[in-house]
């Protein structure tokens, strides 16, 4: 670890860069806006607008021209200056240090500024943001695993939650990010967590439809028919009401997720599917051996709600499921199957 840099040594280097700065970047780019007004079509007509016929400006109004565009340049460069090096220079070195500078280094990803500022000791690692975020759970959503790694050495707190209750492993799994999710799982973090609304890290990574970061979830051990305390939904109910996503099913109905499953309402993940219009899902629920026959505590069944919410797409698709079935139940018929008195009436004349 490398010592800070005392208050004398941040002092100098930061009037070093202002002279440098100063001295050498409104040098350089007012030489390229220079060099570029001067080979611009707009100045080649003012010089030679006579040869066409037409006056050209006054030499005073080309160096005005010239001047405002200078000016421009130099308005840019100053805000720069503001968001720049002299920004990180006075923030990480000059200024008192904030939990506003520390977030900052964070959002942008800066290494060697968020390992300056937590050496420095004046901001602690779990400060959260004016979100209610910590450090770990905003790295952790725009999966930045170096970042993820050095606030984990410094003793920050892999389960803390934020204001509705998430943490950063179930940012990190809504996310995709699977590296983080693999390293926060090694420190500590747990698939039991639930959020406000009693959602699982599968939960919010069914939402995120990331098939690799739900795949190795299973495997690591994730609950895949856990239920929320809201509506009484799986990750499978939660696919079937949001995205409809058929790999993200299929994974969570191969680790063996029920596709008969009822919510608080007593609906189905079919009945969701069916009531979202997701089609594609609801043809691989049904090829999985989900039962279109169950009817939800209001006593209606999925064709039902698909007429009645028009899903006509959805209704052509049960309609046709059902005519295939029919002909099955027929030929279970046949063996015990006995003609009508008037045929055997008929055959006997």
């Amino acid at each position: 670890m490398r010592k800070s840099w005392n208050v004398k040594q941040a002092k100098s280097w930061n009037k070093c860069l202002e002279r440098r700065a100063s001295l050498t970047w409104p040098f350089l780019l007012t030489l390229c806006s220079f060099l570029n007004f001067c080979r611009s079509p707009f100045l080649k007509e003012l010089v030679f607008a006579r040869t066409q016929g037409h006056p050209p400006l006054h030499p005073t109004s080309i160096v005005l021209l010239l001047c405002l565009r200078l000016l421009l340049v130099l308005l840019d460069l100053a805000v720069v200056s503001h968001n720049g090096a002299f920004s990180r220079c006075s923030a990480s070195l000059g200024e008192p240090i904030s939990s506003e500078h520390f977030h900052r280094a964070v959002n942008v990803n800066d290494e060697d500024l968020l390992v300056q500022i937590l050496q420095g000791g004046n901001v602690k690692v779990d400060v959260p943001n004016k979100f209610g975020f910590t450090a770990l759970m905003v790295a952790a959503q725009k999966g930045f695993t170096r970042l993820v790694k050095i606030l984990v050495s410094n003793g920050t707190d892999v389960n803390l939650k934020n204001g509705s209750g998430k943490d950063s492993l179930m940012l990190a799994c809504y996310a995709g990010h699977l590296e983080v999710v693999k390293y926060l799982r090694r420190h500590g973090a747990s698939w039991e967590t639930r959020d406000l609304g009693g959602c699982t890290a599968l939960h919010w990574a069914a939402d995120g439809g990331h098939c690799n970061v739900i795949e190795w979830m299973l495997k690591d051990g994730c609950e895949v028919d856990a239920v929320d305390t809201g509506s009484g939904w799986t990750p499978l109910m939660r696919v079937s009401a949001v995205s409809g996503n058929q790999g993200v099913a299929s994974l969570l109905i191969d680790a063996g997720a029920d596709v008969n499953v009822r919510d608080k309402d007593g609906k189905t993940p079919l009945m969701v599917a069916v009531l979202n219009n997701h089609e594609e899902l609801v043809q691989l629920l049904l090829d999985k051996g989900a039962d279109a026959s169950v009817k939800n505590e209001f006593g209606k069944g999925v064709l039902e709600m698909a007429r009645v919410f028009d899903r006509q797409n959805v209704v052509c698709l049960l309609e046709e499921r059902k005519k295939k079935q029919m002909p099955r139940k027929s030929s279970l018929r046949t063996p015990g199957h006995h003609s009508p008195p008037s045929q055997v009436r008929q055959s006997r004349r």
